[in-house]
């Protein structure tokens, strides 16, 4: 009986397509992926605008290119991934992960990173312009400093790049 239970299940995996779906199709499909593993996933030049991805792991993940504009990133992980030229402005990515991601050439105009870990990011000729770094960790990043405070960014609290504490 056991056998004959595990040759219908078999049956209905291959035949009729049973198999969980990929959660990077689910993602791009739906535009909602909270909590997945999407750890080295290649979602290059992906349209994501809106999507909502809040706890996601997406540590190695290539998101260059990507579109990533008003989506929801809070609590996720990036460390060591590519979002290089992306484009996440208005996104929220206040507790994200970024240690050691590259961001150059992404923009953030307007993002939420408060309280987001950037130690090691790469953020050079990233648009930085108005967006919210109140303590965030930038320690070790690479970034302009002059940028940043051209940037006009809400810069309270976070530990910036040469380990200091904007008061």
């Amino acid at each position: 009986m056991k056998l004959k239970t595990l040759i219908l299940t078999l049956c209905c995996f291959a035949a009729l397509g049973c198999a969980k779906p990929d959660p990077s199709q689910q993602l791009l499909k739906t535009k909602t992926c909270k909590q997945c593993d999407l750890n080295g996933a290649s979602l290059k030049a992906a349209q994501l605008s809106g999507a909502d991805l809040s706890e996601t792991r997406l540590n190695g993940a290539d998101l260059s290119s990507a579109d990533l504009t008003n989506a929801n990133l809070s609590g996720a992980f990036f460390d060591s991934a590519n979002l290089s030229n992306a484009n996440l402005s208005n996104a929220n990515l206040s507790q994200a992960g970024l240690a050691a991601a590259n961001l150059s050439g992404a923009n953030l105009s307007g993002a939420n990173l408060s309280s987001a870990f950037l130690r090691g990011a790469e953020l050079k000729g990233t648009n930085l312009n108005n967006i919210n770094l109140q303590d965030a960790d930038l320690s070790g990043a690479k970034v302009d400093p002059a940028v940043l405070k051209a940037a006009k960014a809400n810069l309270k609290g976070a530990i910036l790049p040469d380990g200091s504490v904007q008061q």
